[in-house]
């Protein structure tokens, strides 16, 4: 294995490449909490029960199906903005501006009085847009440096990202307590004010597109420049969506009766919900999926443009490793993440429950929390280069379990500042260091001639089934309790090690190096 000395790889953290790197990733982190835990603490001081809560963490599904729209900003110009910045430039600064407004809307509907479901949508909008943000920095990596620059890459990424969480997570956090919302005395202004200063500093990302290069694309990877196929990839991206959509809002009854009805024959009303709730996301895709088969049947989309778009780079991916080699790593690719998701969706709700204040949380968990990862994402990003990748994702995957473990801990202590200190140092750590690893191992995995589609593919199915999951956290945690809950987030890595180990011995990677 090709080892180099520490100063070299230290000093490539200097190229332009990973710089950008950083501040993109700061771009891409700001959304995701406003998501998940601060939507969270801003719904429960506005009155909402805690599994309603959980639930709104499904509005960053379109994160676990990126996948369908990739094939549009992999191959869809946009009007005078493509000519102006170049195409995954472009694409970035569209989908900013989409965050933006997403950010707006929400900031305009106060949850004590206005429709939940307005404040879901805007929710879900915003998780699309950064999840199509997403695709294209993920291109946008891959495409600007070769294989040897990828781990610290991966790492200025997260690192970013990490800053990016820390102002959406911490920041928010502490603003809305300076502008007078707590849980006692709720303030809708307060929480407006928040929402507002984020959409704010997205414009830290916007600054970044305008300013950083395009990469060299890849000669494969050729824009689609007919009109006809522009027009048939938006007929299929929006009717592929409908037919999803739709099977969701028509099955909204059916689903209820169903649930009552294997909620009485198990005796579980949350296994029954999810079991139905399983069955109709299968069945939504499967809709999807014959409107897709009936646009090909009637010629309204060539069966060409389907192949090239969704078909040739699955095809890829399989012919390149082989039927149960590619399905070991799909398997791999669906459960890395499962436990760090399912019990974060909930933590801040933890936290909460255990009686810190916003102040504390955004110290301890946002702040320190953050900066943790950020150290174990630069330190994964080090021993990637070092070691290679599949031992640091296996590291990665045991120590990201066994931290799970922690949280019972803390919540047989209760409010303890050092406990709660310790148990983010090493939670955040090990997450921080199994990212790195993580992000480089899907990266390994991509044909440069498939980039954006391939990727979104990978990171799709990373968390499409910690999502479901996690959604269902607050309805655990009632049955269940916090211990019990805890316990099981942490078997849950169980089968990733064995999935680690299994494609250890099948699955050949080199080491990634940099070039002295």
């Amino acid at each position: 294995m090709y080892q180099q000395s520490w100063l070299t790889t230290f000093r490539a953290f200097s190229q332009p490449q990973v710089v950008a790197m950083l501040f993109l990733g700061i771009s891409a982190g700001i959304p995701l909490l406003l998501i998940f835990s601060s939507l969270g603490l801003w719904l429960r001081e506005a009155g909402i029960d805690r599994a309603t809560v959980t639930y709104f963490s499904w509005a960053a599904l379109g994160y676990s199906f990126k996948f369908v729209w990739a094939p549009l900003v992999d191959k869809l110009p946009i009007p005078f903005i493509t000519g102006w910045l170049g195409h995954r430039r472009g694409w970035i600064l569209l989908s900013q501006a989409m965050i933006i407004v997403a950010i707006l809307m929400m900031a305009s509907l106060n949850p004590a009085e206005d429709s939940l479901a307005l404040m879901a949508c805007a929710a879900i909008l915003l998780g699309f847009a950064s999840a199509t943000q997403d695709i294209v920095i993920d291109a946008f990596r891959i495409e600007s440096a070769d294989m040897d620059l990828q781990a610290l890459m991966a790492s200025s990424y997260i690192a970013g990202y990490r800053i990016g969480m820390i102002i959406s997570g911490a920041g928010a956090l502490l603003l809305a307590d300076y502008f007078g919302s707590s849980m006692g005395e709720y303030s809708y202004v307060a929480w407006q004010s928040t929402y507002l200063s984020m959409a704010v500093i997205m414009l830290i990302g916007v600054i970044t597109t305008l300013i950083i290069n395009e990469p060299h694309k890849h000669p494969d990877c050729t824009l689609t420049s007919n009109n006809r196929e522009h027009a048939q990839l938006l007929v299929l991206f929006t009717l592929i969506v409908t037919g999803f959509v739709g099977t969701y809002y028509l099955s909204s009854a059916v689903t209820t009766n169903a649930t009552n009805a294997l909620a009485i024959f198990v005796s579980n009303k949350y296994l029954a919900s999810f079991v139905v709730e399983l069955l109709r996301l299968a069945f939504a895709l499967f809709i999807a999926g014959l409107f897709a088969k009936a646009l090909v049947i009637s010629n309204l989309v060539s069966k060409a443009i389907v192949y090239k778009s969704y078909i040739e780079p699955i095809q890829d991916f399989f012919q390149r490793y082989g039927l149960s080699l590619a399905w070991l790593l799909l398997a791999l690719i669906c459960l890395y993440r499962i436990s760090d998701i399912v019990l974060g969706v909930i933590s801040n709700i933890f936290y909460q429950d255990l009686g810190y204040t916003k102040p504390e949380i955004a110290g301890v968990v946002k702040t320190f929390g953050l900066v943790m990862t950020l150290v174990g994402g630069f330190l994964g990003g080090l021993l990637v280069l070092r070691f290679g990748v599949m031992r640091i994702l296996f590291i990665g995957a045991l120590l990201s379990a066994l931290t799970n473990l922690l949280f019972m801990l803390l919540a047989q202590t209760g409010h303890s500042m050092p406990m709660l200190y310790m148990v983010i140092s090493a939670d955040n750590l090990s997450a921080g260091l199994a990212s790195a690893a993580f992000i480089a191992f899907l990266s390994s995995l991509t044909n440069m001639s498939f980039t954006a589609v391939q990727y979104a593919i990978f990171s799709s199915l990373m968390t499409l089934l910690p999502k479901v999951f996690g959604g269902y956290s607050g309805s655990m945690v009632d049955a269940l309790g916090y211990d019990q809950f805890f316990l099981i987030t942490a078997l849950m890595g169980i089968p990733v090690l064995l999935l680690i180990a299994l494609a250890s011995k099948r699955f050949k990677l080199s080491s990634v190096s940099i070039k002295p």
